[in-house]
């Protein structure tokens, strides 16, 4: 792809769940209640769609963002929420997945709680990082959440994928940071997706590095959509890109990117 076209909690187990299921549990993420997902002939089981949420006081599952998960390539396809935000300070405490990996625990936890024989087959692992030279970098970020919960939900690497640091913590956070001022004035509610493209290169065992991260969003006003655009970095010369027009231009480029048609919000923004 050519960069010019476009561009924890200290979670115990017992306390959080993701539950790997389908997106029917967690509509309320994609700005028409319509997700997109992705299909591989070869292994129906590739992709897994994830409710994120963690479970009250009453041990209902409280869903803070939906996210689509790549388990060939251990990194999300992307992760989709409705945009609130307040100052929260921010925690690092990374969690996975362990029903992806055939674990009999429906939350949230360290890669402890992954036998030994299936850890790391089909998700990415905190040890996959180690010694990288490359950066966790959240899709739903620590910057666009409102409060402790969703901060910390945000925490499991299901929610990131390798970054170059300098563009994780230069050009890619002021992106987010920009694109919150924008939705803050401009939107009564905005809906942002932010997902990657893999890359040639992988750390650890096979975790695939992002050659790309993309988000767009979709604003909202009393009488509907009023605005959307698309996002994509780091272009050649370290930062991100913007395109509106429909997102179409993001959108040909995604879909080239994963071998199939890519819509973010179904052409209804």
């Amino acid at each position: 792809m050519s960069p010019s076209m476009f561009y924890l909690l200290f979670l115990l187990p017992a306390f959080a769940l993701s539950e790997v299921t389908t997106f029917a549990k967690c509509p309320q993420f994609f700005s028409v209640g319509i997700p997109t997902v992705l299909q591989d002939p070869s292994d129906n089981n590739r992709y897994k769609q994830i409710c994120q949420c963690l479970l009250d006081q009453n041990e209902k599952p409280q869903y803070f963002y939906a996210t689509l998960y790549d388990t060939k390539n251990k990194i999300p396809v992307y992760s989709a929420y409705e945009f609130r935000r307040a100052d929260v300070k921010r925690v690092d405490r990374w969690y996975v997945e362990p029903q992806l990996d055939g674990a009999n625990l429906a939350c949230m936890a360290s890669q402890g709680n992954i036998p030994s024989t299936n850890r790391g087959q089909r998700q990415a692992l905190n040890t996959d990082y180690e010694g990288s030279d490359y950066d966790r970098g959240h899709l739903f970020p620590v910057y666009h959440t409102h409060n402790e919960e969703t901060m910390l939900a945000t925490s499991t690497l299901t929610n990131a994928a390798p970054q170059d640091p300098s563009f994780n913590r230069g050009q890619w956070k002021k992106h987010e940071e920009d694109m919150a001022t924008v939705v803050q004035q401009n939107c009564n509610r905005a809906y942002i997706v932010t997902g990657v493209v893999p890359g040639n290169q992988v750390i650890g065992n096979n975790v695939r590095v992002a050659k790309y991260y993309w988000s767009a969003y979709c604003c909202f006003g009393n009488s509907g959509a009023l605005s959307s655009a698309g996002f994509i970095g780091p272009d050649n010369n370290g930062r991100v890109q913007q395109h509106s027009v429909m997102l179409l231009e993001a959108e040909l480029s995604l879909s080239k990117n994963y071998g199939s048609a890519f819509s973010i919000f179904q052409g209804l923004c």
